[in-house]
């Protein structure tokens, strides 16, 4: 996050009410940019952005990505230099139950993003956030690179690979071979995440209610990453293709250290600890549907052209993210724990 590249810029973020979203608004009102922002609602389980009072800092449109009318609307109204896409259905679980909501919002939801786009004349950079589940499912020990084939066969992924293809049809289309870019990353965690169907979340719902945490798949294995790392990453990936668009136009993984790519027991057991006795967990009775054993991703590229790489090593992440939630527990400002997170990060990016 290059706060000399964000201080005056108009950033246009979609998702906006969301865990990544909130944060990646939070970051950017921090370095200086005028936010907007374009979502639903906050989920009932997910009260981040309301509680961090964010709401008083930006403009915020609550309304369907789908609804093309009220997005350009809210683009024009905006007239951003950058869009940040992360508007979207993340859940996997929830994919099976809703396929064709999930289905109709990556996917068509991306497309009537990028076609709004086209209608706003002072957007320089489009970064569209997919997953790292875009990818089509290969042996666990590969780690997948930009070029691998796209796929995915439980209905959210697989509405991740077609959110791939629709921003680089757009990009090759529409753009002229520029403007648009995807990124790619892994399994986030932080503070103030409390989505229902994901790890940590779940976790420490568990250890606050004092009884074992039930985990579908211990042995699926992860890229896990605090979500500011991920966040860095779209931002550096945004500035570079603000300044240069026909290089930097193509898709991006953001993953963590190999040494992050853990099972799904081994951040359960970090969680864990970092809680303290009596926490603990065991495995989930009954069917799940399934999913992908192992993911790994390459961020060689990252590395290389936009000097990404993560940074806050997985214990401390987990252990940010448990001192998170006692914190605001305790009447600590959510505003106030992500400005503190935010300054512990650029002091370790530096």
């Amino acid at each position: 996050m290059n706060r000399r590249f964000w201080s005056g810029k108009r950033a246009f973020v979609t998702g906006h009410t969301g865990f990544k979203g909130s944060w990646l608004c939070a970051w950017l009102l921090e370095a200086g940019a005028t936010v907007s922002g374009y979502a639903l609602a906050p989920d009932a389980d997910q009260p981040l952005f309301e509680d961090s009072g964010l709401t008083r800092d930006m403009a915020s449109t609550i309304a369907d990505i789908r609804d093309r009318d009220a997005l350009e609307r809210a683009l024009r109204a905006s007239a951003p230099d950058v869009v940040v896409h992360l508007a979207a259905q993340s859940l996997v679980r929830e994919s099976y139950q809703r396929p064709v909501e999930t289905f109709s919002v990556n996917v068509v939801g991306t497309a009537a993003l990028l076609q709004a786009v086209r209608a706003a004349p002072t957007v320089g950079a489009v970064v569209v956030v997919t997953s790292d589940k875009c990818y089509r499912t290969g042996p666990p020990e590969r780690r997948h690179s930009e070029e691998d084939p796209l796929g995915g066969d439980d209905p959210y992924s697989a509405s991740k690979a077609g959110a791939e293809f629709i921003a680089a049809s757009y990009r090759a289309s529409f753009f002229e071979g520029k403007t648009v870019a995807t990124a790619r990353a892994g399994n986030v965690i932080g503070g103030g995440d409390s989505s229902r169907d994901r790890l940590l979340p779940d976790l420490l719902r568990a250890f606050d209610a004092g009884r074992p945490a039930a985990l579908r798949r211990p042995d699926a294995v992860r890229p896990w990453q605090h979500v500011l790392d991920p966040l860095a990453g779209y931002a550096a990936l945004a500035q570079a293709l603000h300044g240069d668009v026909r290089r930097f136009a193509a898709a991006w993984n953001f993953g963590p250290p190999e040494d992050h790519e853990l099972p799904v027991s081994r951040l359960a057991d970090l969680a864990a600890a970092a809680w303290g006795a009596p926490a603990a967990w065991h495995v989930a009775d009954g069917e799940h549907p399934p999913e992908s054993a192992a993911l790994r991703l390459d961020s060689a590229k990252s590395a290389r052209d936009l000097g990404w790489r993560g940074r806050v090593p997985l214990r401390t992440a987990v252990e940010w993210t448990v001192a998170w939630h006692r914190a605001r527990a305790g009447g600590t400002s959510a505003r106030e724990l992500m400005r503190r997170d935010i300054e512990r990060f650029e002091k370790i990016a530096t």
